[in-house]
């Protein structure tokens, strides 16, 4: 297996355990209705836990799997380079409490971030459907519609749970596309 499978399936997986170890110290959690962002939020207990140990290393990786797929495969990296965006972006500006659609000028660069996730890794699968086929522009269409919940949906309603499928889409993508031979563009 190459590295680029490796690291899109540890980052996942590092992923999946930290948001499930994390949300089970964070009072009053629910995976259905909180985001992930809020495990993080500005003034929890965990907030430096979060950007530090949890989206930072994600990014990196990310970011390095960018990296090592350009040269092959465009889609792929730009899709990893997407995802990396809005973690980093996270460490950085950590979410008002509750992730609200609007709030301050930080709220306001995390959800930018978080558009860069969103938007540009669902673009970035429907323009991977050409060399991968449909289920890519499926998959893509399927993170598009993710950010438009995200921003639509009322806090405390079902955003944790639209996050979680756009999450599960956009990661599962990242490990399929590393396994996919790669075709010549």
């Amino acid at each position: 297996m190459s590295a680029g499978v490796w690291i899109a399936a540890a980052t996942s997986v590092y992923l999946l355990l930290g948001v499930i170890a994390l949300a089970r110290r964070k009072p009053g959690y629910s995976h259905l209705v909180h985001t992930i962002s809020e495990l993080g939020e500005t003034g929890s207990r965990d907030q430096r836990l979060v950007a530090w140990g949890l989206f930072f290393p994600v990014a990196a990786a990310l970011a390095g799997l960018a990296f090592l797929s350009w040269p092959l495969a465009e889609e792929l990296a730009w899709l990893a380079g997407c995802v990396a965006v809005g973690y980093g972006v996270a460490v950085v500006f950590p979410c008002d409490q509750g992730s609200p659609v609007t709030g301050s000028w930080r709220q306001g660069l995390h959800n930018l971030g978080g558009a860069v996730q969103y938007i540009g890794g669902g673009l970035a699968l429907v323009n991977a459907a050409g060399r991968w086929g449909g289920a890519a522009e499926a998959a893509g269409y399927l993170v598009l519609a993710t950010a438009a919940a995200l921003t639509f949906l009322p806090a405390r309603s079902w955003r944790g749970l639209a996050q979680r499928i756009g999450e599960f889409v956009l990661f599962g993508a990242l490990v399929v596309l590393t396994l996919a031979p790669w075709r010549a563009s």
